[in-house]
């Protein structure tokens, strides 16, 4: 590439270039297949001995068609693919537009002057046009002064825009100009120093650099890059040498650091790849010193040991496919990858379920059951018989599925230590899961592994820890599951407790199928009502009732005295709790259906006692009459060879012979009402509450067992309103309306108006309140107790205080049955009730009652409201016709 100036004709012949630049110093390729660009180059060039100069010129898409393709240097394709659409002519647009009366077409108004260095024609088959491929070289810039057309194509006449040899001597010599190209020539030589560490040709790069000069340099590298159309227009227009290096630098650096950081961020990758195969190389070489040590406890061995463990665990043919196909992809992970943990994790649950593993079950002995039965448990003989039955069926027919057990009760009644005295008997392990609470459908069935944190529900996670496939399962509980956008575990328990679908019970943390038919299932639950009837109807409910008093004396003295006092370190001879003041504290302390505030209250007692030995000790060890451990004796052992140590059990030996255990602690009533404070309940309570009319006893069943419920009526000047208060649910508001209407339709025969034409509520409202406001009621067994207590405000008779009654009536009066005879007939008893109205289709219910109970009770049964009324109030209620209307 000469340094001289060319020497630039007046006039050019011009090529339009679409969307490109021709920039000095470049060099393209170009294929000319549009009939004014052919006709150009064959006139100007090919036709021409001596090859010209011809002029090139950019234009937009909107001014111009494309005549030609731009070849990259060296691809050279007859098609022109690959190549950007790079040459254009505008003669027949101009010549279009002139005709038309528009102005001619505006051309860039600055070009570059080119010469062809290469030529070679083609004609196209089957057409026969004819096509050149031309080498163009930038030359120097020109400014076109005036364009005009010649046949097909322009001709332009233009003038010199580079300096000449003097002006370029001159101005090289500007101090500013000097700079800049320093300053060019360090990012130029910057860029090939980093592109020569990725490609070898750029030595020659490295020549052009040392030999051409600095104004041309700018073009020839710009012109190397890809940059915008009006990147490359900018640079075409600078013919000020200080903006076109400025300008120059610029692109040269932004195209360096663009390199740059590709390169960081190729190195990075590469590091991070790097990093894994020094990793694993270092793993490989760790390895083989712990072979040559004998050290062989590596994430191979334990991945080893964990597949002899699932090979060990007798699991099913379809499962051992399924683990052993985890297996291989948890060989195939790094221990650092994110998945390694989660897939150990379950392959190790997977290993450690008991898929055959059972516990043998001894050769079943009822008599031995029973008596287990009756040590563990006082009282409660139907339950007992029932668990007898069952065992006896186990004995027969071993592999029989049994029902599931569900035992309904209040608190503190055993239905927990019922559950383990089964295990207990058919010597199996036990395990309870309580459900108290649950909501999310997750603890039965177990999270997907597709979640963070995933586990195994409650029963699979139970059999785990248990590690034998045919437990005592207790669902503790089972009445206090809840459910919310989470699921209902009540509905997923549904599979669990069928005998037909729980063979395959499918968790889905497992995602395997697990036989969950040897299990034996026993439920706990205080109330029936909360659970689903699906899932009742997949239990056999056995209920169990309070206890009776008696009940509860003998369980304090079998069984809760020994293991308070076992649990406070007493004995018998420190604490004793005589018969009668166990009484006292049931009768007068504790009315409840179980035995837990009465094993409290013994507690305290216990606790209390506990004090005084606790001080009694103190004052035995530093008393005056004690004689102090003096060191002659200690010598003496010594000098003999005996152990300092086994000094410490003479001396508790002597103090324990010389000075007796002081006198046990007796209870008495001062000590009970001390330890426990003021009696609680007491046998008047009923008398004093039932003293003015308007009251009457009913009584009612809560989850906690019977229990004895006042209902409240008066009368004041009103409109006739009838008000209810006590939290009250709408079953028995509907109750005290019925009840109402009942009374003001009977008044005239119950004696409470003189005629039947009377309004009983002229002038006048009722109001019924059910004491302890804070407890929610509900219940439809209220009836008969608000008739009697409206008929008692009316009349201004008082009820019997030694009466209580619970049915539900009709509203033509009669007395319908109710549940939970048992129940309230012992919370009459504990409240010093002796006779109890009960609907007459109660009658079969009073077989559950212990005979004791009855024997001491006046039971009365009634089969319509005014029956009650006779037996409520003392003399009976007269009625005026005696007619059971």
């Amino acid at each position: 590439m000469a340094d001289a100036p060319v020497e630039l004709p007046s006039r050019l012949a011009i090529l339009p270039f679409r969307n490109k630049v021709l920039l000095p110093g470049a060099i393209v390729r170009i294929r000319c297949t549009n009939p004014s660009s052919v006709k150009l180059v064959e006139q100007e060039l090919w036709q021409k001995e001596e090859k010209g100069l011809i002029g090139v010129l950019p234009v937009r898409d909107s001014e111009a068609t494309a005549v030609g393709s731009l070849l990259s240097p060296g691809v050279g394709s007859d098609s022109g693919e690959g190549g950007s659409k790079a040459g254009g002519s505008a003669g027949e647009s101009s010549r279009q537009d002139t005709k038309n009366g528009k102005d001619p077409i505006h051309w860039h108004s600055k070009g570059v002057a080119a010469r062809a260095l290469h030529l070679s024609r083609g004609v196209e088959k089957p057409s026969g046009r004819v096509t050149y491929i031309v080498v163009l070289e930038g030359l120097c810039r020109f400014n076109v002064q005036e364009l005009s057309a010649r046949g097909p194509y322009h001709v332009a006449r233009v003038s010199r825009l580079d300096m000449t040899k003097i002006e370029l001597d001159q101005a090289e010599q500007d101090p500013d100009l000097i700079a800049l190209s320093r300053q060019f020539k360090a990012t130029a030589m910057e860029l090939i120093s980093v592109l020569e560490q990725k490609q070898k040709t750029v030595g020659r790069t490295k020549v052009l650099l040392d030999t051409v000069p600095v104004y041309r340099l700018a073009d020839i590298f710009v012109a190397s890059f890809e940059i915008s159309f009006e990147e490359q227009l900018s640079m075409l227009d600078s013919v000020d040498l200080k903006v076109r290096l400025s300008k120059a630098t610029e692109l040269v650096d932004r195209h360096l650091q663009s390199i740059l950081v590709a390169e960081k961020i190729t190195q990075k990758v590469e590091g991070q790849l790097s990093k894994s195969q020094k990793e694993f190389l270092l793993r490989q070489q760790m390895r083989a010193i712990k072979e040559e040590l004998g050290d062989n406890d590596d994430d191979e061995d334990d991945v080893a040991a964990l597949e002899r463990k699932m090979q060990n665990a007798g699991m099913p043919a379809n499962i051992w496919k399924h683990a052993q196909r985890e297996m291989r992809r948890l060989r195939k992970m790094q221990p650092q990858q994110p998945g390694y943990s989660s897939s150990r994790a379950y392959l190790e649950l997977v290993a450690d379920l008991p898929w055959q593993k059972v516990s043998e079950e001894r050769e079943l002995d009822l008599r031995a059951a029973k008596e287990s039965l009756d040590q563990d448990h006082y009282g409660l003989t139907k339950v007992k018989q029932r668990i007898i039955e069952y065992l006896a069926v186990r004995k027969l027919k071993p592999d029989a599925r049994g029902p599931v057990l569900c035992f309904v009760g209040p608190p503190g009644v055993g239905k927990t230590s019922l559950a383990s005295s089964i295990a207990k008997a058919l010597n199996r392990k036990f395990i309870r899961i309580s459900l108290g609470g649950v909501k999310d459908e997750a603890d039965i069935r177990g999270h997907r592994r597709t979640y963070i944190g995933s586990m195994p529900g409650r029963l699979i996670d139970g059999l785990k820890r248990v590690s034998v496939s045919n437990p005592v399962m207790l669902l503790d509980e089972i009445d206090k599951t809840g459910s919310d956008v989470r699921g209902d575990p009540a509905s997923a328990l549904l599979e669990v407790l069928d005998p037909e679908q729980n063979k395959a019970f499918n968790d889905h943390y497992l995602n395997v199928p697990f036989d969950l038919s040897k299990v034996i299932f026993v439920a706990t639950a205080n109330r029936m009502q909360p659970i689903p009837p699906p899932l009742l109807d997949r239990m056999e409910v056995i209920e169990l009732p309070g206890y009776t008093p008696e009940e509860k004396l003998k369980i304090a003295m079998k069984h809760l005295i020994p293991r308070v006092l076992e649990q406070h370190g007493l004995s018998m001879t420190n604490l004793q709790i005589p018969e009668a003041m166990v009484k006292l504290i049931i009768e007068r302390y504790t009315r409840e259906a179980g035995v837990r505030n009465l094993e409290r209250n013994l507690a305290a007692l216990a606790r209390a006692a506990a004090v005084k030995v606790a001080e009694q000790v103190k004052t035995l060890r530093l008393g005056k009459e004690i004689q102090p451990i003096t060191t002659t004796l200690l010598d003496s052992r010594l000098a003999d060879g005996g152990e300092v140590e086994m000094e410490v059990i003479p001396m508790e030996h002597d103090i324990s012979n010389t000075y007796e255990n002081p006198s046990p602690m007796i209870v008495d009533e001062a000590m009970l009402e001390k330890v426990l404070g003021p009696p609680r309940f007491d046998d008047r309570e009923a008398a004093d509450r039932v003293a003015s009319p308007g009251v009457s006893v009913g009584l009612v069943w809560t989850s906690v067992g019977g229990e004895v419920q006042f209902v409240e009526a008066t009368a004041m000047v009103g409109k006739g309103d009838l008000h209810l208060t006590g939290q009250l649910g709408d079953v028995i508001k509907e109750s005290a309306q019925l009840a109402l209407t009942w009374v003001r339709a009977r008044a005239a025969d119950l004696n409470l108006s003189p005629t039947s034409d009377i309004n009983l509520l002229e002038s006048r409202d009722i109001h019924i309140h059910f004491p302890a406001g804070a407890v929610p009621k509900d219940g439809p067994s209220a009836g008969v107790t608000l008739v009697t207590a409206l008929v008692s405000l009316f009349s201004n008779r008082k009820v019997r205080a030694d009466t209580a009654m619970t049915g539900e009536m009709t509203l033509r009066g009669l007395v319908l049955p109710v549940g939970g005879v048992k129940d309230k007939v012992l919370a009459a008893h504990r409240y010093g009730i002796k006779r109890v109205i009960l609907p007459e289709r109660n009658l079969k219910d009073l077989s559950e009652v212990p005979s004791p109970i009855l024997s001491g009770m006046e039971i009365l049964l009634v089969k319509r409201i005014e029956e009650v009324l006779d037996h409520a109030f003392e003399g009976g209620c007269p009625l005026r016709s005696r007619s059971k209307l």
